[in-house]
């Protein structure tokens, strides 16, 4: 079923679509495309992006091991290196914390009609990509290919199986996002 809609790109973009207006409208619904909510979580003060971060991962990671294991998906990590987690990483952080939205909440938020999301990130996000795209090829021999750590899974890198993993994440995961809502956070 799955492989059928693999080789229908305009349904997959299609359903893409769809989805990510699900997504945003999701994000929305939950508080994270609030800037106020944003700040709050940075300042340790609201942990509402954690609570919908955590209940995402804990779901995606369930939701693609079962597919996986049911034969409808296959896994397809990428490789990674320090020289492109890092920088990236920072990068991400400083736009975050300046601009109060990532990627997804921005997105979310100019669904909402915040014009700070538009201009400051949707914009920002299209010139540093750009910047980026210009700088590539210098980039990636001197920064983005050093401390190459290959693509691997984190099962894979601690040997054991995938569904141990999921388990011994997701009790960790359940058990915080319990924690959390207890003490009021």
């Amino acid at each position: 079923m799955l492989e059928a809609m693999h080789n229908r790109k305009g349904l997959q973009l299609a359903l893409g679509f769809l989805l990510g207006v699900g997504f945003g409208f999701l994000l929305q619904k939950g508080g994270a495309t609030r800037f106020d909510v944003i700040i709050g979580q940075l300042l340790f003060e609201d942990f509402t992006v954690v609570k919908i971060m955590l209940s995402a991962v804990l779901t995606g990671m369930i939701g693609v091991h079962a597919l996986r294991s049911l034969g409808l998906a296959r896994l397809h990590p990428k490789p990674g290196s320090l020289g492109s987690v890092v920088p990236g990483g920072l990068i991400f952080g400083l736009g975050f914390g300046i601009l109060g939205y990532c990627p997804g909440t921005a997105a979310g938020a100019v669904g909402q009609g915040s014009l700070d999301a538009l201009f400051g990130g949707i914009v920002g996000i299209l010139i540093g990509a750009g910047i980026f795209a210009a700088l590539y090829p210098g980039l990636r021999e001197r920064v983005l290919d050093r401390g190459d750590f290959g693509a691997r899974t984190i099962p894979e890198i601690v040997k054991l199986d995938a569904w141990v993993v999921v388990a011994v994440v997701g009790v960790a995961i359940f058990a915080l996002l319990y924690f959390m809502e207890r003490s009021g956070v």
